[in-house]
């Protein structure tokens, strides 16, 4: 793509009569100020990209803005120097998508800190493929990890939200790594695909819907990755064993937790928090490289579901409403 061509974009616009998304032709005149430029080859769909598509939650500030957290492709120009033509490179996180123009165009201006080169064993639509989600995923599996987990345990890790991008990602991960793991999920017909994702055991989300009737269950899980938060990250705590950790990293199910103080207290249960947004950048290579040598790639390919550009803008109401499965891919164009 040259200089002063121009690619196609979805573009946001804030009128009288609220937000608007549409697809545009936009040029490299048009993109913000970075130090690098990237032929965007994919970019993905999050619950978070749906939430802005639609204009909910004001997490987009100034427009006309072009929307994705998350992208994939080629360096095409770099005034950086840890970067050169050529280079294939990944972007989550750093608000990208929010308060800077994101992967939603067939190119990309950023800051070349927020970018990781691709490691070795991951293409640019796999590492679309894991996204935030999946990045996040791992980021939680290595903090288990970190405070003491390990694949010799007896109990299962538990999963909520197993259906979700992040969630398939947190199971697969896990289990190809040995872990036995307990996924939940309010999607009964789900259960042969987490199943086949490496789930040993499937728990009916609604068995979690209500607040804990105890401050202390039986030890039943090992660990667990919370991707709901709300009643879920309640009963993760109230059955974790003794120094066990709950990773918690979204908020879907609620901001208020009602769990004792007793896990905590009794059985030295931590809870660690996952962000995703400002890792430091030594941590952020870290778990790129641990995804492209732990993530079962045939599973990731099945877990994708690609569309292209001009189809986002109609998929976004269903990621919203829970209707989408594991994780899916936008095929923009370039790199």
């Amino acid at each position: 793509m040259s200089d002063d061509a121009t690619f196609p974009a979805v573009v946001l616009r804030e009128s009288a009569d609220g937000i608007t998304a549409a697809m545009e032709d936009i040029s490299d005149a048009d993109l913000p100020d970075g130090d690098v430029t990237i032929d965007v080859a994919y970019s993905d769909l999050n619950y978070k990209d749906g939430m802005i598509l639609k204009g909910q939650g004001r997490l987009v500030r100034s427009y006309p803005h072009v929307p994705g957290i998350d992208f994939s492709g080629t360096v095409v120009r770099s005034d950086n120097p840890g970067f050169k033509t050529g280079d294939k490179v990944v972007l989550t996180g750093w608000r990208v998508g929010e308060t800077h123009w994101g992967g939603y165009a067939g190119r990309a201006r950023v800051r070349g800190e927020w970018l990781v080169k691709l490691p070795d064993g991951i293409d640019l639509r796999q590492a679309m493929g894991i996204g935030t989600a999946g990045f996040t995923a791992m980021l939680a599996v290595m903090a288990l990890e970190d405070h003491g987990l390990d694949p010799s345990t007896d109990l299962p890790v538990l999963v909520t939200g197993a259906s979700g991008g992040l969630g398939s990602v947190a199971v697969s991960v896990l289990a190809t790594l040995g872990y036995k793991v307990a996924a939940v999920t309010g999607r009964p017909e789900n259960a042969d695909y987490l199943k086949a994702l490496g789930a040993s055991e499937i728990i009916d989300r609604s068995t979690m819907a209500e607040p804990p009737q105890r401050p202390l269950d039986r030890e039943r899980w090992a660990g667990a990755i919370d991707a709901v938060a709300g009643n879920l990250l309640a009963h993760a705590l109230t059955g974790m064993r003794y120094g066990g950790s709950v990773a918690s990293c979204g908020l879907a199910g609620a901001t208020d937790v009602h769990a004792s103080i007793l896990p905590f207290l009794l059985r030295g249960v931590n809870l660690l928090g996952i962000d995703s947004v400002m890792c430091p950048g030594e941590r952020r290579a870290a778990a790129w490289k641990r995804l492209a040598r732990d993530m079962p790639k045939d599973k990731l390919d099945e877990a994708i579901e690609t569309i292209g550009l001009e189809e986002v803008l109609d998929l976004a109401g269903k990621i919203l409403k829970g209707r989408t499965r594991g994780r899916t891919v936008i095929e923009v164009g370039g790199g």
